[in-house]
């Protein structure tokens, strides 16, 4: 399994390991790196599937995800860091901060929650793609991840996230649909002793404010951070 990787930033300062979102990759955080690598040393990378990464044969699951962070940090010699995941990037923080809260310092828990959807509708999004390929998915995904006024606004920059995703190996998004279907971490994430910081988007309708707010019921000093709507200064 070989895992892309890039970094950025003083390698002497701080790591913090980024997590992008299913159907992405790590240029994902391009717009963030340059603010982040001012105070961290930013190591982001494709989640297997994904990317520049290897596709193995599924299944996968949550602990595959966890375990790949674990085997890249081992690999790069770094045996703490911060780490900040996105959606699917979430899910392997929460199972991180339950499964090796010793490799970590802070979590940051982006856009996630610990069940994500339902098998009705991660079983219905795996035939669509097995079907129809990511393009079949892509338009429905943007309608998510963007509201109108910001589809409108800052057409480049959806244009090129539809793109990375209609790129996404099939078998790779598929894997990791079925790895998030079957993921449950409701129970475990009390064990979660990291101090954490849970990020919820307003108009996220999938991990919705109450679904932070979950989070941060269940782990133990949590904290919550509601973003709105902002305009970008520019595109990346």
């Amino acid at each position: 399994m070989q895992v892309h990787y890039e970094m950025n930033g003083d390698r002497d300062a701080p790591v913090l390991v980024l997590s992008h979102s299913l159907g992405a990759n790590s240029a994902m955080w391009a717009p963030q790196i340059p603010e982040l690598q001012k105070q961290f040393h930013v190591v982001s990378y494709d989640t297997r599937g994904h990317g520049k990464s290897s596709v193995p044969a599924g299944p996968y699951t949550v602990e595959q995800l966890g375990l790949d962070v674990i085997n890249l940090l081992d690999q790069l010699q770094i045996e703490k860091a911060h780490f900040c995941g996105l959606s699917m990037g979430g899910a392997t923080g929460m199972w991180l901060g339950v499964n090796a809260p010793a490799r970590l310092h802070k979590l940051v828990l982006c856009n996630t929650a610990a069940k994500l959807g339902t098998q009705e509708s991660w079983n219905s999004r795996i035939d669509a793609v097995c079907a129809g390929g990511m393009k079949s998915v892509a338009t429905g995904i943007i309608g998510r991840w963007f509201t109108a006024k910001f589809r409108e606004s800052h057409k480049e920059i959806v244009q090129k996230t539809q793109q990375t995703i209609e790129e996404t190996n099939v078998d790779g998004y598929v894997e990791c649909c079925a790895a998030l279907r079957d993921m449950d971490q409701r129970e475990t994430i009390s064990e979660i002793q990291v101090p954490t910081l849970v990020v919820v988007g307003a108009y996220d309708p999938v991990a919705t404010s109450s679904e932070g707010r979950f989070l941060v019921e269940k782990i133990s000093g949590a904290k919550y951070r509601l973003q709105h709507f902002y305009e970008l200064s520019k595109s990346p």
